[in-house]
């Protein structure tokens, strides 16, 4: 029975996926040369390819830029304390709508930075927080 399972697994597991995962891999090597992935530890790479999962939220504040803002500003003030009181899914989330990403792709967290912007609207109560995700800029009305 043990030899069986053991077949059935490897053909399960190795054989029946063999073509589809050689030609995945000749587009993938095609594109991104297996030399160049040497340079890097593994956990660089993983990095490189999956981003930063794991986030120090207090450091994110500190890199922000603020734009027709002072970081001593009432609104800015709320939004940390907003923000840090959210559960960690939701922080990501945030940085899903601000980044179009949940993770910090080949950054190290120290240099990431974004900007939070004044839209300076005439009726701020009446706009919605929006972004911008191509240059990382989150507009906070007053």
């Amino acid at each position: 029975r043990k030899e069986y399972v053991d077949l059935c697994v490897n053909y399960m597991l190795n054989k029946s996926v063999q073509k589809p995962f050689e030609d995945f891999m000749q587009g993938f090597l095609r594109g991104c040369p297996a030399r160049n992935w040497k340079m890097f530890f593994p956990e660089e790479l993983q990095v490189i390819l999956q981003g930063n999962t794991t986030f120090d939220w207090h450091l994110l504040e500190k890199n922000v830029v603020y734009r027709h803002y002072k970081k001593s500003d009432q609104t800015i003030r709320n939004f940390w304390t907003v923000f840090h009181k959210l559960p960690e899914e939701k922080q990501k989330m945030f940085l899903a709508f601000l980044s179009g990403c949940d993770r910090i792709s080949g950054y190290r967290l120290e240099c990431f930075r974004f900007c939070i912007a004044d839209p300076q609207v005439k009726n701020p109560d009446e706009h919605c927080p929006h972004a911008n995700t191509c240059y990382l800029i989150l507009f906070l009305p007053r």
